[in-house]
């Protein structure tokens, strides 16, 4: 199975940019409800991943304000832990394996850009119907169809 079958595309996923600051990063994951976003830099690689942990830790350490926050980028918050991308040629096998670990898994092309995200529920409802014995095209089909943006 072709895992960009699963694929959210870029343009219908919330994501920050790595020179955003905290304050742009808590309006945009608070505006879609998130509580994790993929972090790209300007040429739209994947840098990582920010959660409302990391954001919470760093304003708690800094002792910030929601002014202050104004003035700190992205880049310097650190990060408990990145989800790791996959390439569009990753096997079935090896999404499962990271899904299970993480909501979202951040999809590269070949020159290493982000190109979009696969979720979680997507995978599982993947992996259900087929043990049900349905056909996974429909399946994933239908999964695609009920995908909300990350």
């Amino acid at each position: 199975m072709n895992i960009l079958f699963f694929l959210t595309p870029k343009q219908d996923v919330a994501y920050i940019y790595d020179d955003f600051t905290l304050r742009q990063a808590l309006e945009k994951m608070e505006h879609h409800r998130y509580s994790s976003v993929p972090v790209l830099n300007r040429k739209g690689e994947y840098v990582g991943t920010m959660t409302e942990g990391d954001l919470l830790w760093n304003i708690k350490n800094q002792h910030l304000n929601l002014e202050n926050a104004e003035n700190i980028p992205v880049s310097v918050i650190r990060r408990k832990r990145d989800y790791l991308p996959v390439s569009v040629n990753t096997q079935m096998d090896e999404l499962v394996a990271a899904a299970m670990t993480q909501n979202f898994i951040p999809v590269l092309d070949d020159k290493k850009s982000f190109i979009g995200l696969i979720k979680r529920n997507a995978i599982i409802q993947y992996c259900y119907d087929r043990s049900c014995g349905r056909a996974p095209v429909k399946a994933a089909a239908g999964a695609a169809e009920r995908r909300p943006t990350v």
